[in-house]
């Protein structure tokens, strides 16, 4: 018998270190050719890290949420025949880890029941919000009748595993007599580390408001003639080119009105001072998944058709809410459409995506009366809420590029006239 080291591979694009988000597998599992071992995050995607070989697991070089040099120990496999820790010093190594390999398993086992057993009370979650669970979670869920945001989850991030669903179960009559008295006092506590996409995020996040000098502006449209035009190309042309969502025509009007606005489809290198205008326009579209928000770009929309760009969409956005996404397409865009879609509210305050300097907002549509030639008629009205950032577009500009869309949308003929 030997050992397989297998090192943290080098990701490209000059990446130096990555961030292990979760192990897929423990020590003394058996393992097979190509089966994923463990997850780890770049600045721009998640990476799956499969094995090369069969073996069997015998220790683990970090925990989730430690960031690791390229190069460094990931994990060691026990296989048949020598392996490539042919070294003398290499081969130690596993044996100088012993120790921490034998502590590692029991966080493992003993770790998961705790948070299970101790918040079995239904967890206190929006009813919007979506835990994070794999495919097979949730559907194991579903066939139990479990609401996945009333389970406490026990992995990373608190991602809710199997394990916790049959505790869940199990504790049904203490979960019954919770229900029973809504106002029983509750102390539970929880604490969720930042790790992942979540801390990626974060990080984000905290970066743009830091650094970009943020305004927003919000306008009223009357989407009632896009939406119509919208029902009878879906009647007429939905069984062969896919139904249409509003989000293609919004592409669509943003790619138009930024052939007279190319200061708003441009990219700010604040360090080194440079504002970088770009004729294609690739448009993020921020998307909702399992590990957090993720935008994925679709690619030089303003040569693609109406359908182009609605295939492309839904294509990304499957790719992202399944872990799928590559890093290209997660990268690369010059302005970024976010949607809340019939959760949108009446306004929001979307945060930049750097180094873009506009991000386009959707708040959800309402029908409401409006006066229209001295009539009062019902309409239905959305509100765009996008933000800018002001070191590099000013108010007047912003403003005119967002009635730009207004008209276009509003008049949904002009999106198609060239």
């Amino acid at each position: 018998m030997g050992t397989h080291v297998i090192k943290m591979p080098d990701i490209g694009e000059g990446i130096a270190e990555v961030e292990l988000s979760v192990w897929h597998v423990k020590v003394g599992d058996m393992v097979v050719e190509d089966q994923v071992l463990a997850d780890v995050m770049t600045d721009k995607a998640m990476v799956d890290i499969p094995s090369p070989v069969h073996g069997k697991v015998i220790s683990l070089g970090g925990e989730p949420g430690e960031v690791m040099a390229v190069g460094s120990i990931l994990i060691s496999i026990e296989v048949e025949g020598a392996g490539n820790a042919k070294e003398a010093p290499v081969v130690a190594e596993p044996v100088k880890a012993a120790p921490v390999v034998e502590a590692k398993p029991a966080p493992v086992v003993e770790s998961k029941p705790a948070p299970v057993v101790t918040a079995q009370a239904p967890v206190a979650r929006d009813a919007d919000e979506r835990p994070l669970a794999s495919p097979a979670v949730r559907k194991h869920a579903l066939d139990a009748g479990i609401q996945l945001r009333l389970v406490q989850g026990s992995g990373p991030a608190g991602r809710i595993l199997h394990e916790d669903l049959n505790a869940y179960l199990q504790q049904g009559a203490s979960k019954a007599s919770t229900a029973a008295n809504p106002y029983a006092e509750r102390n539970t506590e929880e604490q969720i580390p930042v790790i992942g996409m979540r801390r990626k995020i974060a990080q984000r996040m905290q970066d743009a408001t830091r650094r970009a000098a943020h305004f927003s502006y919000v306008e009223e449209i009357d989407v009632t003639a896009l939406d119509e035009l919208r029902v009878h190309l879906n009647e007429k042309h939905g069984a062969t080119r896919g139904k249409l969502t509003l989000l293609p025509f919004i592409v669509r009007a943003m790619v138009v009105a930024l052939r007279d606005f190319p200061q708003i489809n441009a990219r700010y290198d604040d360090e080194a001072q440079v504002i970088t205008r770009l004729g294609a326009v690739h448009v993020g579209v921020a998307t909702q998944s399992d590990v957090g928000l993720m935008v994925p770009v679709v690619r030089h929309a303003e040569a693609r058709s109406l359908w182009g760009n609605a295939e492309e969409i839904a294509r990304l956005a499957t790719a992202a809410r399944n872990g799928k996404a590559s890093r290209d397409e997660l990268s690369g865009s010059t302005i970024t459409l976010t949607s809340l879609g019939a959760l949108g509210g009446i306004v929001s305050t979307p945060v930049l995506n750097l180094p873009e300097v506009a991000i386009v907002g959707v708040n959800r549509i309402v029908e409401r009366p409006m006066v229209i030639k001295g009539q009062i008629v019902i309409r239905k009205m959305m509100n765009l809420s996008s933000s800018f950032d002001h070191r590099v577009v000013d108010g007047m500009d912003a403003a005119q590029f967002i009635q730009a869309i207004r008209g276009l949308l509003e008049q949904p003929a002009s999106l198609f006239l060239e």
